[in-house]
């Protein structure tokens, strides 16, 4: 009955095969890149970078995004070399209980049920936002009562309760839609940043890293956990300015993770997995990069909206029919990010009802579309309820600190896997281990200093209700424990024995 037990990579893998609970492998590396990419770039690519350069950067904020692509990149190689290792469903939490033992699995695994499910409330309500404001630039309004932040917000719930009925229909039919309407949101992004290029004035990047200055500092539980725990007094701009930005669009990029939920059904995961984690890395990087070069060419930082600073800033130049297609983006953006964290919840929640965590009997997996069915339609009911009717904004943090620690765990556990399983086969290896993994580890966790001290209060609060779950029920259901397998004529499946 030890906390730390681990389920065996064999195990895990063989857990694939039972017909009851088997996933249809049907996804190639481009799927995975273009699911990536689906819920990495968002509304905050025509919002969050135009905030960061005007309040904490400037036009330096180019180089925010740089070191955040590096702080993510080494955390999407640790994902890399797990997904490539252990091509199972459940991401993070089948990693860690494979390596780091059956707690730990339990606490990233109730960490990524509240992100995806908070995640993707709150970027219904966003989409519903800007769905608003697209069709009033079409002339067309809304009843309050049923729209954004009316009594029900009657838009989000129906696209949850559409997309959670693509998800349950099929993996692949979701990424068919999913790839038309990522198709859609780059074509936008990138006439977007094409038509700015005329705008540009290259007096406004001058200069290009302005001087440090004091800021007034948060107080109380809204104020970063690193500033209560330390005193220091908040700076902008400057190069303290850069790495303030790069904490802040570091969120910009959160979402590439979700890939690798999705390992089980991928065709040839020890090389599709890796592809896909850093090929959507890298395009996301490239686009957010050019839209930081633009925004800020056109309008100086010091004018930038941080509200709207892309639509803005056309306006700005007389231009603005671009705040429609730019509200038709952000429509077709979010659209991707809400089904791409659906898919996500459900493959977490999936992997761990097999693994016996969470009644076994949601696993069940649809005789014809071989999706997990009954946990699809939970999912849905869910999101649209919490989508529709809760205030969630003043709980996006959430969101960040769940994801984070997912990231550190990760880190540390391709650390403990290298040294407790070298004869594994290993598709994609990170460089310099343990060198870049300590290194993702120890980002993440300042970053996560740097959230504030009340959603680390709500963070604790909910572990508390997560070690009730697992100590009632869980530890005592868990497969790794009871010994059952899932097919009792399936022969038991026996890692190698402890050194």
């Amino acid at each position: 009955m030890s906390l730390f037990r681990t389920k065996s990579v064999e195990q895990s893998i063989a857990d694939t095969d039972e017909p009851e609970f088997r996933l249809k492998k049907s996804l190639s590396a481009l799927d995975l890149t273009v699911f990536g990419v689906g819920v990495v770039i968002g509304a905050g690519i025509f919002t969050l970078t135009g905030r960061a350069a005007h309040e904490v950067a400037g036009p330096a904020i180019v180089l925010s995004f740089v070191v955040a692509a590096i702080a993510c990149g080494l955390a999407a190689m640790c994902y890399a070399e797990f997904a490539s290792t252990v091509p199972v469903s459940g991401s993070a939490y089948t990693f860690s209980y494979a390596s780091l033992g059956e707690l730990f699995a339990w606490i990233i695994g109730w960490d990524l049920i509240l992100e995806m499910f908070l995640g993707a409330s709150v970027v219904a309500q966003g989409w519903s936002a800007y769905l608003g404001a697209f069709l009033g630039q079409l002339g067309i309004v809304l009843p309050p009562e049923v729209s954004y932040g009316g009594v029900i917000d009657l838009p989000a719930v129906l696209l949850v309760l559409v997309l959670g009925g693509l998800m349950t229909l099929g993996i692949k039919e979701s990424l068919r839609v999913n790839l038309v309407l990522v198709a859609v949101k780059l074509f936008i992004v990138l006439f977007v940043i094409i038509a700015g290029l005329m705008f540009i004035n290259p007096a406004n990047y001058q200069p290009f890293v302005p001087a440090s200055e004091p800021t007034e500092a948060a107080s109380g539980l809204t104020q970063p956990l690193l500033q209560f725990l330390s005193g220091l007094e908040p700076a902008t701009f400057g190069v303290g300015g850069i790495l303030a930005g790069a904490a802040l669009v570091f969120f910009a990029y959160i979402g590439f993770d979700v890939v690798a939920t999705t390992a089980e059904e991928t065709k040839k995961p020890q090389r599709d997995m890796p592809i896909g984690i850093i090929a959507s890395l890298v395009i996301c990087t490239i686009l957010y990069c050019a839209v930081a070069l633009v925004v800020t060419g056109m309008v100086s930082y010091r004018d930038l909206d941080p509200a709207a600073a892309l639509a803005n800033a056309f306006v700005y130049h007389g231009q603005g029919w671009m705040a429609t297609v730019i509200s038709a983006g952000a429509v077709a953006g979010l659209t991707t990010v809400v089904l791409t964290l659906l898919i996500g919840a459900t493959r977490i929640i999936f992997a761990m009802s097999r693994d016996g965590l969470l009644p076994q009997r949601l696993a069940k997996v649809h005789p014809r579309f071989r999706t997990p069915w009954v946990i699809s339609i939970v999912v849905t009911l869910i999101v649209a309820v919490v989508a529709g009717v809760t205030p969630v904004g003043v709980l996006e943090e959430m969101v960040n600190i769940g994801t984070l620690s997912a990231f550190v765990l990760v880190s540390v556990g391709v650390i403990v896997l290298r040294r407790t399983r070298p004869d594994l086969k290993r598709g994609f290896r990170v460089p310099l281990n343990p060198v870049l993994p300590i290194l993702s580890a120890l980002i993440c966790t300042y970053l996560m200093l740097n959230l504030s001290v009340e959603t680390w209060l709500r963070f604790l609060i909910w572990l508390a209700l997560g070690f009730v779950v697992y100590f009632a029920y869980s530890r005592r259901h868990a497969r790794v424990g009871t010994g059952d397998l899932l097919d009792p004529s399936v022969p038991r499946v026996v890692g190698p024995p402890k050194q």
